[in-house]
């Protein structure tokens, strides 16, 4: 399948390399000379591609996406479809999906997960959007997911998927907050000697074992006791939305919500817990650390 992609970040880049190999012909589009893209402006993207087109989108949430899909409105054609693999709020995606669909355009919404080792290993995608316009890209989701029953799923309508990456975003938060806080507690304790080899421990046979454990393990074995990483960890809009939308439907948060207080207080404090949430965030999505 020919498909474009604007966007090749972290994220986009990675993905067009998976499609690829996957024997995809991608064309790529970014505003950086450096970025390898195929060509040099959306204009030259949308000419590249033969109708009906299929365009994935990778870019941040908020201004961005938002100047991107407005670009796209005026230049695709009736029949053309948008992947907006972003972070966007699903309200937007609705408002978005509107906007398109009365130029005859359709949008599907990807929420996207595994950062930096999708590449090899395959993304998690959560997929929102009409039966149609799903099954347009089926060939796309199908080699951008790992391998195996699991890792894909149609979520719902427009904004579903979206939702969906929201929520996992927010579990994703506790999750690693949990993990952060007890490696905290041991590295405080006088009664434990080696506090990284006790998390070495659980990695198997362990209730708690995961893919999360053993990124911060490898994490303290490349940086024990995370001694040149600073305790400040940046928040995303996600889990604000998450929260925000659960005190809607009446459903308490208490866990995820502590953990984004936790983020928030880590930019005026510099704790052991932020330090290893920070690392985790390094370890698993490629973001950026503040180095000691």
């Amino acid at each position: 399948m020919k498909i474009g992609m604007i966007g090749l970040g972290r994220m986009g880049k990675n993905m067009a390399d998976r499609l690829r190999t996957g024997g995809h012909q991608v064309v790529g589009y970014d505003i950086s000379p450096e970025s390898g893209r195929d060509v040099d402006s959306l204009q030259a993207l949308v000419d590249s591609l033969e109708a009906p087109r299929a365009i994935w989108v990778m870019v941040p949430a908020g201004k961005p996406i938002e100047s991107t899909l407005d670009q796209l409105g005026d230049l695709l054609d009736r029949g053309d479809l948008v992947i907006d693999g972003g972070n966007t709020r699903f309200t937007q995606d609705q408002a978005h999906a509107k906007a398109l669909g009365a130029k005859g355009i359709g949008l599907v919404d990807v929420g996207t997960s595994n950062g930096i080792w999708g590449r090899e290993n395959g993304y998690a995608l959560m997929v929102g959007g009409s039966d149609e316009d799903v099954a347009r890209i089926q060939p796309i989701l199908d080699t951008l997911k790992p391998e195996g029953e699991f890792g894909l799923v149609h979520a719902g309508g427009t904004g579903a998927g979206h939702y969906a990456k929201m929520v996992h975003n927010g579990i994703e938060y506790g999750m690693m907050q949990s993990l952060a806080e007890g490696y905290a507690v041991l590295e405080a304790s006088d009664l434990i000697q080696e506090p990284d080899e006790v998390v070495q421990s659980w990695r198997k046979g362990s209730v708690i074992q995961s893919w999360l454990l053993d990124l911060l393990a490898k994490s303290l074995q490349e940086d024990p006791h995370l001694a040149h990483i600073a305790g400040k960890a940046e928040e995303t809009g996600e889990t604000k939305w998450m929260i925000g939308d659960a005190l809607e439907l009446g459903v308490p948060t208490p866990a995820i919500t502590s953990a984004l207080y936790a983020r928030q207080s880590s930019q005026i404090q510099d704790p052991m817990t932020m330090k290893a949430v920070s690392a985790l965030r390094n370890a698993f999505g490629g973001h950026p650390i503040v180095k000691e």
